[in-house]
């Protein structure tokens, strides 16, 4: 009989869109403790579906990010929060997750699911002050900011700059 090359098999799963330093986190620490990391990316339809949003980054490609990093054996699609339908197909041994779930009631059903069938469940600490909503809201503000600072020139321009003739085209080189 052929002796598994990966004793513990490990499991995460995210979103990882706008990949940021708390993703790297969670990959690294999880591949300290297992000797193969499966990590599920979210699909673009799940997305939608629990958090009523769409990622920036499509998903094929945020699976080609994640697959790039050293410490990821492979990459699965989450198409499902359920993670026990997860475990029947992958037979994980460790699920790791961030510690914002911890106690949370929700998180005690799966730990009891999972109790039940051996896995065991590791918490990683959260990692303040990133994350894909924080960078994607700095966006927005910024373009925000940006039309603002557009839409006053214009305005000045428009009282004052009778004799400048700037096109928008000039106007958006300018905040270029």
């Amino acid at each position: 009989m052929k002796e598994n090359k990966f004793n513990i098999v490990g499991y995460t799963t995210g979103v990882y869109d706008l990949f940021h330093i708390g993703h790297l986190n969670i990959l690294r620490n999880a591949k300290l403790l297992c000797d193969k990391l499966i990590v599920g990316v979210t699909t673009d339809e799940l997305l939608m579906d629990y958090k009523n949003k769409r990622a920036v980054i499509p998903f094929v490609e945020r699976c080609e990010i994640v697959r790039s990093i050293k410490y990821v054996d492979v990459v699965v699609a989450q198409n499902t929060l359920d993670k026990l339908e997860a475990w029947k197909k992958l037979k994980f041994s460790i699920l790791f997750v961030g510690d914002d779930w911890y106690n949370s009631n929700k998180w005690k059903k799966v730990e009891g699911q999972f109790k039940k069938v051996d896995v065991k469940i590791v918490y990683f600490p959260y990692t303040q002050g990133t994350s894909s909503t924080m960078i994607n809201q700095i966006l927005v503000d910024t373009r925000e900011d940006i039309q603002a600072k557009k839409e006053k020139l214009k305005k000045l321009l428009n009282e004052k700059g009778k004799d400048l003739d700037l096109t928008d085209e000039d106007i958006n080189i300018l905040f270029s």
